[in-house]
């Protein structure tokens, strides 16, 4: 089954930011995305993992698909 048949499926796309240009799949607009990079610790304690963080916040004048994202620098 492809996922355009999926009903709530839409397409997105990120703009800005390290995933500059990326598509995904979101159901039910989600105000914002999570994107996530491994990173490597050198020593860390049992199973602790580290990834570098970035949000993407939807554009809300776009009603239909292709959804906008936007990089949002500013957040953590």
């Amino acid at each position: 089954m492809d996922a355009n048949d999926l009903t709530g499926w839409e397409r997105a796309k990120l703009e800005g930011g390290p995933a500059d240009g990326a598509w995904t799949r979101v159901t039910d607009r989600p105000a914002v995305l999570q994107v996530t990079y491994p990173c490597q610790p050198d020593s860390p304690p049992g199973d602790m993992r580290v990834e570098a963080l970035y949000l993407y916040r939807r554009d809300p004048r776009v009603r239909s698909e292709p959804l906008r994202y936007g990089f949002d620098g500013a957040s953590p």
